[in-house]
């Protein structure tokens, strides 16, 4: 039963991103067929197969291509700025194929705390038939729609950005068949939730590791709070507002958890105590691995310090959303772990775990 229902949603999507091209602008004329793309699948996976613009003027600005990827420069009108996107082409691009849009964590992608720089997500998916689409940008902003622009983080509109601007050029240019995921960690773990709630049926799964459902109560509060103005510089006031600004409210996942019903979800976190990874010398502390002895010894005290703090909070927030979608009776994947702290070895190891569901989602065949 749920295979054919994954499969009506995938005949849906891909008939509703037929109308979303219809309805975007192409301009240029260097659009490949589909008896192109069959004819030469690497060109097809190199090449953007239009030059769209959104009814509000987001467009793509410029692609630069490095094998099976690329580096677009997606405009947002929302925003009023360019914001680099990190596309990887299906392993066969010679029909139309779903997205998986992977998210970075609180730096937005920024830096190098990057899904591409520090697991082997990245590599795994070179072999999967799935546009991989990453944006870059919007450090500690929550990957949220704000309400005014912030001195430090300026204009924030990502939910704008992820659900209204960025799909429809990508199926455009991609030439996709108009089903999408979305996995993201830390931070944007939040934020899909949100997206899913926002847009009932947009995503047909939605993977969150290490994040913090809850916003609106203090101890969430406090933790968007440690994002954006302890780490980030920012103010939440241009965020959410005051603390008792009904924004809060409207976008707790856990409070509006019943937005989640017929979404395939899959939720992981662990305790924070320490895990396999967190030990001297292992390739996912954090630090330089050639680095002096003491160096990384204090690369590993902050990793399982700090990111034991903080994965002890974020487990406390899962579970208080596990015992929501029980009390809703919506099924969900609750992926926790005994042992691990806030870090890229357990998030790899996570994803890999959450890929049948997004596959199945995505609709992609899986090996037996």
């Amino acid at each position: 039963m749920r295979g054919g229902v994954a499969m009506g949603r995938v005949r849906a999507r891909a008939m509703a991103a037929a109308v979303a091209a219809m309805m975007i602008a192409p301009l240029g004329s260097g659009v490949a067929s589909a008896q192109d793309r069959a004819v030469d699948p690497i060109v097809a996976s190199q090449a953007l197969l239009a030059d769209p613009v959104a009814p509000n003027g987001s467009r793509i600005v410029s692609s630069e291509i490095d094998g099976q990827h690329l580096t677009v420069q997606v405009y947002s009108a929302a925003m009023d700025a360019t914001i680099p996107v990190r596309v990887q082409r299906p392993h066969d691009a010679s029909e139309p194929r779903p997205v998986l849009y992977l998210v970075n964590g609180a730096g937005g992608g920024t830096d190098s705390a990057t899904w591409w720089a520090n697991t082997d997500v990245g590599e795994f998916l070179t072999g999967q038939d799935v546009n991989v689409v990453m944006p870059l940008g919007g450090a500690f902003s929550y990957y949220t729609d704000w309400k005014r622009e912030d001195p430090n983080l300026g204009m924030n509109k990502w939910q704008t950005f992820f659900l209204d601007e960025l799909p429809p050029l990508i199926d455009a240019a991609l030439g996709t068949n108009g089903v999408q995921a979305i996995a993201a960690n830390s931070m944007t773990a939040t934020a899909v939730l949100q997206y899913a709630i926002a847009r009932p049926g947009f995503y047909s799964a939605v993977a969150g590791y290490s994040g913090c459902a809850q916003t609106s109560d203090p101890i969430g509060r406090e933790f968007v709070k440690l994002v954006v103005e302890t780490w980030g510089g920012g103010d939440v006031r241009n965020m959410y507002g005051e603390d008792d600004d009904p924004a809060w409210v409207t976008n707790d996942p856990v409070v509006n958890a019943e937005g989640l019903r017929g979404t395939p979800l899959f939720i992981s976190d662990a305790t924070g105590l320490p895990g396999p990874h967190d030990t001297l010398g292992n390739e996912f502390t954090i630090g330089e691995q050639d680095a002096a002895l003491d160096q990384q010894g204090l690369a590993l005290a902050n990793q399982v310090v700090v990111g034991g703090v903080i994965e002890a909070a974020v487990h406390w927030c899962t579970t208080n959303l596990q015992a929501r979608l029980n009390e809703l009776d919506i099924p969900a994947t609750f992926d926790l772990q005994p042992a691990g702290t806030h870090s890229w070895g357990y998030w790899q190891d996570a994803f890999h775990r959450s890929w049948p569901l997004l596959a199945e989602g995505l609709g992609l065949a899986q090996p037996e």
